[in-house]
């Protein structure tokens, strides 16, 4: 399909962007790998009259052990020397995005914020029109649970999950200053109003704290095809242990089961056995999970993998085995 018309800007550094944003507020989207926002484009989904490029803002590049700019490349993220020897779930979560031509384009920033997916939505106009469309297109109305206040697109990023567990934070730069956000606190319930960034904030990096090298991280992914699909569920976790080889911390996080990804600190859990909690903790994520009727997978299934695949996952990573994406 083809692209629908914009103008297109190319601000050099980010005070640039921000006034780009400030001249057209209300009419322009902030691009970054482009892998989500142009096919909504192409599908003429909520297309705006101006885009602004962040490609060529040097603040938002840049990876070292504890802070990663938003511009950054997924594969780039992926390989780099730094991430791989630090956040090595981090590196293999990536590589369980999309494909390699995308991973390729696509941002870790970006990832952050891709659109909530909903087989109502992500459709062409056409599509759309045989069904009457969606709150998040055309019309007022959700059509995964009919009414008007709330739309139930499911949240399906990859990455938020890993970066919730490693008690990651996003900086935000907007023209009324700057802010850090906890990515535990960054997603809002509303498959329109999916986070608390406002219109005219960019996400300058993703800041990761210090003791985060020290936790034993990965992330599980059920999808459909290999390669190329969006999650139908995904989960990830960071476990710590003591020399005892009891638990000293334990973190888990879901996407794709809900309209947000969902996180819990399991510290009430420190000093127990890990073989007395993996249960329990990957029941209650499963308890958690609030999937509906908006992708392809059945609504059940999605629910009850959430406990199979934490399950896993978290034997995997208290035995000491390596979690990869491969």
């Amino acid at each position: 399909m083809i692209l629908a018309p914009f103008s297109l800007h190319r601000p050099e550094t980010l005070d640039e962007a921000l006034a780009f944003a400030r001249t057209h507020a209300g009419s322009f989207d902030f691009i970054a790998g482009g892998t989500d926002l142009l096919q909504n484009y192409k599908n003429r989904l909520n297309v705006r009259e101006h885009v602004i490029s962040l490609e060529r803002v040097p603040e938002l590049h840049g990876i070292d052990a504890h802070r990663i700019g938003a511009m950054e490349r997924l594969s780039v993220v992926a390989s780099h020397p730094v991430i791989r020897e630090r956040h090595a779930g981090l590196a293999d979560a990536i590589g369980h995005v999309a494909s390699p031509l995308v991973r390729n384009s696509g941002t870790i920033g970006g990832n952050l914020l891709v659109e909530t997916r909903c087989y109502y939505f992500n459709q062409t106009h056409f599509w759309r029109d045989t069904k009457g469309s969606c709150m998040k297109a055309e019309s007022d109305t959700c059509l995964v649970i009919p009414q008007k206040e709330i739309c139930y697109a499911a949240y399906s990023g990859d990455l938020a999950p890993i970066l919730m567990v490693m008690d990651a934070s996003v900086e935000l730069a907007g023209l009324g200053g700057r802010r850090t956000v906890k990515l535990t606190e960054f997603y809002r319930g509303d498959g329109i109003a999916k986070n608390v960034r406002q219109p005219d904030e960019i996400i300058v990096a993703i800041s990761i704290p210090d003791d985060a090298s020290t936790l034993r991280t990965g992330y599980r992914k059920l999808r459909i095809r290999d390669t190329l699909d969006y999650p139908e569920m995904g989960c990830a976790a960071a476990v710590e242990l003591a020399g005892d080889g009891t638990i000293r911390r334990l973190r888990a996080a879901t996407t794709a089961v809900d309209v947000i990804p969902h996180y819990a600190d399991f510290g009430a859990f420190a000093s127990r056995s890990p073989r007395d909690v993996i249960d329990l903790v990957a029941g209650e994520m499963e308890e958690r999970a609030e999937p509906k009727k908006n992708t392809s997978m059945p609504v059940g299934y999605r629910k009850k993998m959430v406990r199979v695949y934490l399950r896993r996952l978290l034997h995997d990573l208290t035995e000491g085995r390596t979690v990869s994406a491969a």
